[in-house]
């Protein structure tokens, strides 16, 4: 008998491990998976080469909401409250000199802002140094903008 109650219990605790979805999968945030459809790793242009990197959903679920937490003030929905006429649509990422459309040259745009023109220092973008968020982080935060630049429906919108 108690080795049947123990078979019953181990069987009873494989089914509902197996069964449950994983803990991570509680850490994507709703946004990412149903609009950026992250719910696996996905590649993300990383320089003017081509070269890509994965992004896990969490990293994508980070960057969306150091976004929410630092950029939303001025980049509702990726538009641009300043200049509106610019957003962080793809295609105006990809328009800026330097094009700002690889996480590389996006992290270098939030490391040092320039205007979209690139002729001068961008007074309305703040400067993201190290101390502030790491490259990892700042990296995160480029893949969620880039990833909604290419997935979400209405990012960028310079229409009100």
């Amino acid at each position: 008998m108690p080795v049947q109650r123990l078979l019953w219990s181990l069987l009873i605790f494989l089914t509902v491990w197996i069964v449950s979805p994983p803990v991570q999968a509680a850490s994507i945030d709703p946004y990412v998976a149903r609009y950026l459809r992250a719910v696996e790793p996905v590649p993300v242009i990383l320089n003017e080469q081509g070269q890509t990197r994965s992004f896990s959903p969490q990293a994508l679920s980070e960057g969306k909401h150091l976004f929410e937490d630092n950029c939303k003030g001025c980049h509702v929905g990726g538009s641009t409250l300043p200049n509106p006429l610019v957003s962080l649509s793809l295609a105006d990422l990809q328009g800026a000199t330097p094009p700002r459309a690889t996480i590389n040259s996006l992290v270098a745009y939030l490391r040092q802002p320039m205007t979209y023109d690139g002729s001068e220092e961008a007074v309305f973008c703040r400067q993201v140094p190290e101390s502030w968020l790491s490259q990892a982080q700042v990296e995160n935060l480029a893949a969620f903008i880039l990833q909604a630049a290419e997935k979400a429906p209405g990012w960028g919108t310079n229409r009100f």
